[in-house]
């Protein structure tokens, strides 16, 4: 265990360096975490093995850090700032997310009809497609510290695009499952897993926010914040692994429930000289997940990638640049964001593959050679989409003019 643990900090280690070689080149430094983390996987050199990914105290420890995370959009919830969007924002990531549902689908549903191959598979490409991975994204907001309206738009979007993601996939998944005879997620379950997430990070979030509130010295005020994100990622942990078995709720919409409950209980200059406390640890537990990210990642599949791969990642594209320009043109949304906020939301891999192993479990029994194509077109885009999407979000906040040159 002790071996295990040293590889894997020497794999972080590693992973930073990387990133701070990236950022020489004026890059974003979670390609070089991403790179990093696949390079060193148990698919390419091994550092970081399967043996650590799969072990009980590296999984608790990456929940943790994904609930840690949720702090990064929790903080910037802030209602005051979030009603001047309202109505635009909520067409706006609709848009976006069904129309990327919508486009995917379609562009499968003809393919799939011309080659024999069931037609509910295009609705799984679908699902799978909506969701968008916001740790890129935000790590680029972070490190490039970019402002403007582009980025005030996607702190939000973020997070209600992880609940309608949740919302379409696990109802195709259950008529999926009933298609093909398995079993599935009941629809009644579907709300459970999109507000109880929710809920916890509430319950934690307001005995948090009313200690905060007090001018206490930082010791105190970050050891609230550990207890806090700890009791949030316990109770989840405890009701994913002993009471809803058969679901897995999202640990980072507990961190942002959480955050965001304090963050609009705590005065603004009290917030912000918190959030500068917690900045160390967000950035370590931010390079951990983008890392771990990047482990299961295999660089062969892009030398497989083959026509389902680059379609997959081509229709999401136009559905997630095309749905947020029309959204955020019919609300009137400024004409950076109506550009550029398209090309913030391409980054996928880390929902895309848990949303696969769900569908692909699923399909495992009864048509395993769906799931072989379900399984080898999302895992080869998420190689090579994930790349691309980096580079594309960082350059959609250049153009938007919201990355300041030195």
């Amino acid at each position: 265990m002790l071996l295990l643990t040293l590889r894997w900090i020497l794999t972080l280690v590693i992973a930073y360096l990387a990133g701070k070689l990236i950022s020489k080149l004026r890059m974003p430094a979670i390609l070089g975490w991403l790179l990093a983390g696949m390079l060193l996987g148990p698919n390419a050199a091994g550092l970081m093995s399967q043996k650590l990914i799969g072990t009980g105290w590296y999984q608790i420890l990456i929940t943790w850090m994904q609930c840690a995370f949720g702090l990064m959009l929790g903080t910037e919830l802030i209602w005051k700032k979030l009603k001047n969007y309202g109505k635009s924002l909520i067409i706006t990531t609709l848009s976006q997310s069904l129309g990327t549902f919508a486009i995917v689908s379609l562009v499968f549903a003809v393919l799939f009809l011309a080659t024999d191959i069931p037609v509910y598979l295009a609705f799984v490409f679908g699902g799978i497609a909506l969701a968008t991975a916001p740790a890129p994204a935000m790590s680029i907001v972070r490190e490039f510290h970019t402002k403007g309206p582009v980025t005030e738009t996607l702190i939000p979007m973020a997070i209600m695009d992880d609940v309608v993601g949740i919302a379409v996939f696990f109802t195709v998944n259950s008529f999926v499952a009933r298609a093909v005879s398995g079993g599935s997620v009941p629809l009644y379950m579907i709300p459970v897993m999109i507000f109880l997430p929710i809920l916890i990070g509430v319950l934690t979030g307001i005995p948090a926010g009313y200690l905060l509130r007090k001018k206490l010295a930082k010791w105190k005020r970050i050891l609230i914040l550990l207890s806090g994100i700890t009791a949030t990622m316990l109770i989840g942990y405890f009701l994913n692994t002993k009471v809803f078995t058969g679901i897995s709720l999202n640990y980072m919409l507990m961190g942002v429930s959480f955050s965001a409950v304090f963050a609009n209980m705590v005065p603004e200059t009290q917030l912000m000289i918190l959030v500068e406390d917690f900045n160390p640890i967000l950035g370590i537990s931010l390079l951990a997940a983008i890392v771990d990210l990047g482990a299961p990642l295999d660089y062969h599949l892009i030398l497989g990638a083959g026509l389902y791969t680059f379609l997959y990642i081509f229709a999401r594209a136009c559905g997630k640049y095309f749905g947020a320009r029309a959204g955020a043109k019919i609300t009137g949304m400024p004409s950076t964001v109506q550009k550029y906020l398209g090309f913030t939301l391409l980054p996928h891999s880390g929902v895309s593959l848990i949303f696969t192993g769900i569908v692909c479990s699923v399909l495992a029994g009864p048509e395993p050679e769906l799931s072989k194509l379900v399984k080898g077109t999302i895992a080869a885009a998420a190689v090579i989409n994930e790349l691309i999407a980096v580079i594309l979000a960082k350059k959609g906040f250049e153009l938007a003019g919201e990355i300041k040159k030195n």
